[in-house]
């Protein structure tokens, strides 16, 4: 067995390979982060490893720096091991009691760690190719938190400047409240406004839903409202609402390249009452590969929802915390998949009344409900058969 430890950086790659046997047949040598450097690292361990020799390639996680030479790796057939940084970590300060941190020592210490013969499993084509569905999943995560941001700004606005329309309309974040608030961001500017125009912009944009009414109930509370007149919140409302308009196209953008990988991947979690194709698109991104996991409590585990363990003699943690070091995007997919799907499953909504009768909090129901639903979704991918609601698990 050969072990090829690379640390990963942004301009270049340190790599060192070690034998079975312990011996050294390339001490770390550095190869640049282009074409001609990929090509330098596989001619150096083709040199270096007999035709006999089994090959062991590890590097760390470092996001969008490892992507590359992880495809070159891929596509070279070279087993590929990608390893958690904290895992590398933990392991580098195992090997010695000084604090140090280089590459050079980062890279004999991922080819020791592969050489160990710690629990990896390789990393596969599958979740390589899965990174797409990753990269949209998680770019519609940060667009969604980003309007999220901004209707919270609307809000501020509007009770600056008319603050009693909140309590006549259902919601601030209808299309026909920001049509208003666009072309009249203020009471005093609504007060002052043509009552005819006032019913057909309210009209036009709510489908007829609203009318004349709600037209003369709005511009009398613009009337008598205690809103400021601040001609600059004004303009950040205005700015605001279309900011928001302009991230409504992107996100409807986004799901619909989500929605086409989601069909050619035909997953049967998709039929679970509660899980939509977004959710299910980001359980199945961050997750990967189901093969990597040899049970559903390593997917738990993988996205930080196991109960962390502490015992010392005779001291026992009385109250286990979630760990929350895997996949934060995982961890939230999983955690709000499970509120549907007990809304929407009479199965798991009697499992979670079961939890509260217990005594227990919502939220540790829950996450018991969440264990349940990741024993699910494993089977399911496992078996390739769609959710009947009638099989126990």
């Amino acid at each position: 067995m050969v072990c090829i430890g690379i640390d990963v950086s942004k301009d270049k790659h340190d790599c060192f390979i070690l034998s079975s046997e312990g011996q050294v047949p390339a001490d770390v040598f550095t190869v640049p982060n282009s074409r001609e450097g990929f090509q330098i690292l596989l001619n150096k361990i083709h040199s270096c490893v007999p035709p006999q020799e089994s090959i062991k390639v590890g590097l760390e996680a470092t996001g969008h720096y490892s992507y590359n030479i992880l495809g070159f790796l891929l596509d070279c057939g070279l087993p590929t091991y990608v390893l958690n940084p904290l895992h590398t970590n933990l392991y580098r300060k195992s090997l010695s009691l000084r604090k140090t941190k280089t590459d050079r020592v980062d890279a004999r210490t991922i080819a020791a760690m592969l050489l160990s013969g710690v629990d990896l499993k390789p990393y596969t084509s599958t979740v390589y190719h899965n990174e797409e569905l990753k990269s949209l999943t998680r770019y519609r995560f940060d667009k969604v938190r980003e309007r999220a941001k901004l209707k919270t700004s609307v809000s501020r606005l509007v009770c600056i400047l008319f603050p009693e329309l909140e309590k006549l309309v259902p919601s601030l974040h209808l299309k026909s409240v920001y049509a208003l608030l666009e072309e009249f961001p203020s009471a005093k500017q609504i007060a002052a406004a043509n009552l005819t125009r006032l019913k057909f912009l309210l009209s036009d944009a709510s489908k007829g839903h609203y009318g004349r009414d709600t037209a003369v109930t709005i511009r009398d509370a613009a009337r008598n409202s205690i809103g400021s007149f601040m001609p600059a919140k004004s303009l950040e409302l205005r700015h605001t609402i279309r900011l928001i308009r302009e991230l409504d196209a992107e996100i409807d953008d986004i799901e619909n390249s989500i929605q086409s990988l989601m069909d050619e991947l035909h997953s049967p979690i998709t039929s679970i009452p509660g899980i939509g194709f977004r959710m299910a698109a980001m359980i199945l991104a961050e997750v990967g590969d189901f093969s990597r996991f040899d049970s559903p409590d390593k997917i738990l585990a993988y996205a930080g929802m196991s109960p962390s363990t502490y015992q010392s003699g005779q001291l026992n943690n009385c109250y286990a915390h979630m760990e929350k070091r895997g996949s934060g995007y995982l961890r939230y997919a999983l955690y709000n998949a499970a509120k549907y799907v007990c809304h929407w499953d009479p199965t798991f909504a009697a499992y979670l009344a079961k939890k509260r009768a217990e005594g227990k909090h919502y939220n540790v129901a829950l996450s018991h409900a969440v264990k349940k639903l990741v024993r699910l979704i494993y089977a399911l991918e496992k078996s390739g058969l769609p959710y009947r609601p009638t099989a126990s698990l």
